[in-house]
């Protein structure tokens, strides 16, 4: 009876415990409904980052037009289906290129990627300069077949992305996007200008904030830190302008970002040639100087999809791939003499 007795109440003990269990599950589940998300999407050499809060999906670009298939593998894995704010930061094809197929795909783009058909886009959002390129005609042309809703942001404009996110842009000017449509920009500088043309918010959420930067170059990075206070623009993360080029993210702008974290997307040459060998060397001995740990700064192209969590209090940090691949890229380049 003793051995009956005693074998029922581990039993007991075993269910109540695997009830508690649960429950902890439970609460955990519930506490991270309240957590904003972020991810640097693995899209190779181009932009894509989703963001997750409680109320609103979120996507800013859409990756290169020649590797369609990176975004949609990336939307799955995330089970990604409505989003609520499409920003593209510019027109150039690794910003804007999928922007077209995610509003209104075609029969073959559906055809070759079916989960497509899971996904709606509800609102646009862009800089308000139109653009020669396949990429932005596939976008206007999607826009305007479903009626989707778009808007040009300038400097002053705060998107509510739900649960207490906001999203304040820093740049373009108004005047800078009058200058840009009035064609004052020669087919010479006209790349430069529209990478400086990009779209640079800064998300806050409660006691976090992360700055946004597109392809914004040092043009565009001296006026933003010009016409802000440094309070304005501190952050605890920084994306890197144009992929870790040595022109984009210069002292004076990351000085007073002054991030703890730096996400670089970032892919290699044989993913696309215009990788060029990004991240430089010059930006990276840039970031050593300013004292950012080097164990601190990610890029897609050794560390994958990169994903941010707070609460607005704390957060984490955490790469697909776990590589410190930092020192090792800057003695490579040193040895290259490549800057």
């Amino acid at each position: 009876m003793k051995k009956i007795f005693l074998a029922m109440m581990l039993l007991a003990t075993f269910i109540f415990a695997g009830c508690n269990t649960q429950a902890a599950v439970n609460r955990e589940v519930k506490s991270s409904n309240d957590e904003l998300q972020i991810s640097m999407l693995n899209v190779g050499h181009a932009d894509t980052h989703l963001i997750r809060t409680k109320e609103q999906t979120i996507l800013i670009d859409t990756g290169h037009r020649r590797a369609p298939e990176r975004l949609i593998r990336e939307l799955e894995k995330f089970s990604v289906t409505k989003i609520d704010k499409l920003i593209l930061t510019h027109p150039h094809i690794d910003h804007i290129g999928n922007a077209g197929m995610l509003i209104k795909p075609s029969e073959k783009q559906l055809a070759a990627f079916p989960y497509l058909e899971k996904i709606s886009v509800e609102k646009v959002y862009d800089n308000g300069i139109p653009f020669a390129g396949p990429s932005y005609k596939a976008y206007m042309k999607a826009i305007e077949a479903t009626g989707t809703p778009r808007q040009g942001l300038k400097v002053g404009d705060v998107l509510d992305f739900g649960g207490g996110v906001k999203f304040t842009v820093l740049w373009p000017t108004s005047e800078y996007v009058a200058e840009m449509n009035a064609g004052k920009a020669d087919s010479g500088d006209r790349v430069y200008k529209m990478n400086n043309a990009s779209v640079v918010g800064r998300l806050t959420y409660k006691n976090f904030s992360m700055m946004f930067t597109g392809d914004c170059e040092r043009e565009s990075e001296a006026k933003i830190v010009k016409a802000n206070d440094a309070k304005d623009l501190k952050c605890d993360i920084l994306k890197a302008g144009h992929h870790g080029s040595k022109n984009s993210s210069l002292k004076a702008f990351v000085k007073a970002v002054n991030p703890e974290y730096v996400l670089i997307p970032a892919g290699s040459k044989e993913e696309s040639e215009d990788a060029k060998g990004t991240p430089h060397l010059k930006l990276l001995e840039r970031f050593s100087e300013l004292g950012i740990d080097p164990k601190k700064i990610f890029c897609t192209r050794w560390n994958k999809t990169v994903t941010v969590t707070t609460d607005g209090k704390n957060f984490s940090v955490t790469p697909e791939v776990r590589e410190d691949w930092v020192d090792r890229w800057m003695s490579k380049k040193r040895a290259s003499g490549a800057i």
